[in-house]
């Protein structure tokens, strides 16, 4: 058996125990009862540490040192350097760190809910603590150049710097509040009729679902359950799963979570299920994962084209709406208005919600900021971004999963994903002469088509900025994002 093939197998049972730990994960966040998280802390982390050690045995070196140079741009080549470059970063973590990582996480995510539910910080305050001091220690055996957050962001967007994205945010953010006092201002001189009415959860999902399924979901390959923070979760090949979360007021919040959660699952669905084990099968990064959820949430479902064809179907689920119209919806869906919820801010304040995140938690790995210090720092920095006193932690520090699951260094790629997502939708239109008309009449496989042709086939072959530059001649820019914000939300 060759190098090559026992890598493969190799991976194969690597993906087996992932995915076993993926449902178990995605059963905590759905239907798992509240008394069984301390076992499964202890089961997700015995999954994990069988894992690294599967992943780091003495055996996988010589394998991947078997496999000489990788000078060829075949898919075999792109395994072989994605492995190389994971198993170099596997090797410096011991197996017990990996094990109390997963449990600590386990842990958190259930004492996360509780303070929220209580907006008491006091009682997630110790596990995030203990989340912060296992990244440190990550970061430490990893290695850095420049600042211990590259380390961490490596993991979510490789080649990705600190240094890199604040220069990104510091260009961003001038342009950016300028275009927000003016929309906010348009907003305000122009209010939406209110969406606010009665919409049963039944009805919502009925509504969701054909939505999803329009759009290329395959639900026979999936689900859409119910969860605190909406989340996408591929668990194994054809299985992917969309959760969303339900407000009977207000049938928008579901809706936009679940088109968003969709961008995520057709990105799952529209990679290689057969290389499931392998990087071909698997995503590049979350900024691009994140420019898929955004582009099906934003630049469709937010857009005109949408509302003229999805507000009958949307009148039949929620009669009242038969008295709106399109550009009406339209316009509801479209207001600028400064908030605290990052999940539910417009496309113009939400990169405002990012680069506070960033900032948190570059200090709190850096060690400039104490956890303990964590919610007056947060209140702090919204105010200078915002002009908004933040009242109390629900709306504040808490209002994400992210921390309590360990994913620090996630929070960049939203924004790298809204970069994305309008420069692959440019040259989407620009590609594919009936894409408008399409959009138009509710039709989006060619726009799925053009998707996958350029992005998810290409699973980790490619770096993020080399899929970008052959997707769309420019590596990741502000220029189509900038042009987009102020198309929608300065005009008319």
């Amino acid at each position: 058996m060759n190098a090559y093939k026992q890598l493969v197998e190799r991976h194969e049972e690597i993906a087996t125990l992932s995915s076993c730990a993926a449902l178990l994960s995605w059963d905590q966040e759905t239907y798992m009862p509240a008394k069984a998280v301390t076992y499964r802390a202890k089961q997700r982390a015995y999954l994990s540490q069988q894992s690294h050690m599967l992943t780091t045995a003495p055996e996988v070196a010589k394998w991947l040192d078997d496999c000489g140079p990788c000078a060829d741009d075949t898919i075999e080549d792109a395994n072989v350097r994605w492995w190389r470059h994971a198993h170099a970063r596997a090797t410096k973590l011991p197996t017990d760190l990996v094990g109390a990582i997963e449990e600590a996480t386990s842990l958190a995510v259930n004492a996360w809910q509780d303070a929220l539910a209580k907006d008491d910080f006091g009682l997630f305050q110790p596990h995030l603590q203990t989340i912060i001091d296992h990244n440190r220690r990550k970061t430490d055996l990893w290695g850095y150049e420049e600042s211990p957050y590259d380390a961490l962001l490596e993991e979510y967007e490789r080649g990705a710097r600190a240094s890199q994205l604040s220069s990104l945010f510091g260009e961003l953010r001038p342009e950016l509040v300028s275009i927000v006092e003016q929309a906010v201002a348009q907003s305000k001189s122009k209010p939406a009729k209110s969406l606010k009415g009665d919409y049963p959860i039944p009805a919502q999902q009925a509504f969701n679902r054909e939505v999803c399924e329009a759009f290329g979901f395959d639900n026979e390959a999936g689900r859409i359950d119910t969860t605190t923070h909406p989340f996408c979760s591929r668990v194994a090949p054809h299985d992917t799963r969309l959760t969303t979360r339900y407000d009977e007021t207000d049938f928008t919040s579901s809706l936009f979570g679940v088109l968003h959660e969709t961008g995520h699952g057709l990105y799952e669905q529209g990679l290689c299920q057969e290389c499931f084990a392998q990087p071909q099968g698997t995503s590049v990064s979350l900024g691009i994962h994140e420019s898929q959820s955004r582009l099906w949430e934003n630049q469709v479902g937010r857009s005109a084209d949408f509302w003229n064809h999805w507000l009958p179907v949307a009148a039949k689920h929620f009669p009242h709406l038969a008295n709106w119209t399109p550009e009406e919806m339209t316009r509801a869906v479209n207001q600028a208005a400064l908030t605290f919820i990052r999940v539910e801010a417009d496309e113009v304040t939400y990169d405002l919600h990012i680069m506070l995140r960033f900032e948190i938690e570059k200090q709190l790995i850096e060690g400039n900021l104490k956890v303990q210090d964590l919610p007056e720092q947060w209140n702090a920095t919204f105010k200078d971004l915002t002009g908004l006193e933040v009242t109390n932690n629900v709306v504040g520090c808490l209002q994400d999963i992210h921390w309590s699951i360990g994913a620090l260094g996630y929070f960049p790629t939203y924004s790298l994903g809204n970069l994305n997502a309008a420069q692959l939708f440019e040259a989407a239109l620009a590609q594919t002469p009936s894409l408008n008309g399409d959009l138009a009449q509710g039709q989006y496989a060619s726009l799925l088509v053009w998707l996958k042709s350029n992005v998810h086939q290409h699973g980790c072959r490619y770096l993020p900025n080399t899929l970008m530059e052959k997707a769309t001649g420019r590596t990741t820019g502000s220029e189509a994002y900038l042009k987009h914000l102020r198309s929608r939300y300065l005009t008319g």
